[in-house]
């Protein structure tokens, strides 16, 4: 369940599934390729020393962070254009350019990146202490202390429950309404320890606030109902032949890629007894190879790889 595009080992920071990733684009030297998900820049200078000097590389990212970092070490290369925006904004941004239905690959790195974990402050991590943001754009929206003030028991619930598949959604609800009637919550150590509290035993496997740290990144940001709309966008941006890579790092992000690749692999929606050939449905995308997951000899590098899933698709037109 840990989300998270990339080591911390030191040095330059190394997105996970790399090589595979690159390999996945088919990168043509002349073509035109998409970041969408910048982070700290591992994928992009890998893109682009694939790139000759008259490609295109259209970097996106909604953290002000990132895109300060992507301003720094790429600004001054021709090829290279930097987006403030969200993945949402991807149709938008392409239009601007004129690149709609000329794309030749487009990456979505999808969670939080080690930075953001390492940064206390930014509220992503329960191993920390720091302030209870969330927000990948800080600039927007409200952080998770002022939406913990004011959200339901029972919303708060469904959260838990839906986004991140939280058994003990209730009663984790149920102790966050008795501790703020006492005292704000507004530290990530504060919610991490009356999580853990509320629960009726720990989970083997990670930390009993996992599922509620993500839960409430996911709704904070959006993240689920904003890479809904950026695969739609991307198919639209794609060239036929161009490829959509996607890395995934918990189930309900997977489901949805999985799920967008089979419905536009399948074509037009028929009923079942109409005699037709598959390729009279107009499919629009072609699954490339399996689900892509890290080594062993990556995950011992960097545990947090270990759930990274990465899925591939070729636009058929």
């Amino acid at each position: 369940m840990v989300a998270c595009r990339m080591t911390t080992a030191s040095g330059p920071h190394q997105p996970v599934l790399l090589r595979e990733t690159i390999e996945s684009l088919s990168i043509d030297p002349q073509g035109i390729y998409v970041d969408a998900t910048f982070g700290r820049g591992g994928h992009s200078r890998q893109i682009l020393s694939h790139l000759s000097p008259t490609a295109r590389l259209i970097v996106i990212d909604k953290d002000p962070t990132a895109i300060s970092h992507a301003r720094e070490t790429l600004a001054q290369d021709k090829r290279v254009t930097i987006f403030h925006a969200s993945i949402s904004e991807l149709h938008a941004i392409l239009e601007q350019e004129r690149l709609i239905g000329k794309v030749n690959g487009i990456l979505f790195d999808l969670g939080v990146s080690s930075p953001q974990l390492d940064e206390a402050h930014r509220g992503f991590s329960f191993m920390r202490e720091g302030q209870l943001d969330m927000r990948m754009n800080t600039a927007r929206g409200v952080d998770a202390a002022t939406w913990l003030a004011e959200v339901s028991e029972e919303e708060l619930t469904r959260v838990l429950f839906e986004y991140g598949e939280e058994r003990f959604a209730r009663r984790i609800s149920r102790a966050v309404v008795e501790m703020r009637a006492e005292a704000p919550i507004v530290t990530t150590t504060q919610l991490r320890d009356l999580v853990a509290k509320a629960m009726p035993f720990k989970p083997k496997d990670k930390h009993p606030a996992t599922r509620t740290f993500l839960a409430i990144r996911l709704v904070i940001n959006g993240e689920l109902e904003e890479l809904q709309l950026a695969l739609d966008q991307a198919l639209e941006a794609l060239k036929v032949g161009g490829r959509l890579s996607v890395i995934s790092f918990h189930s309900l992000e997977d489901r949805i890629v999985k799920r967008f690749i089979q419905r536009h692999e399948r074509g037009d929606e028929l009923p079942r007894d109409l005699p037709v050939k598959h390729h009279t449905l107009q499919p629009r995308l072609k699954r490339v190879g399996r689900a892509v997951h890290p080594t062993e000899e990556e995950t011992a590098a960097n545990p947090r790889a270990r759930s990274a899933i990465l899925r591939i698709a070729e636009k058929q037109l």
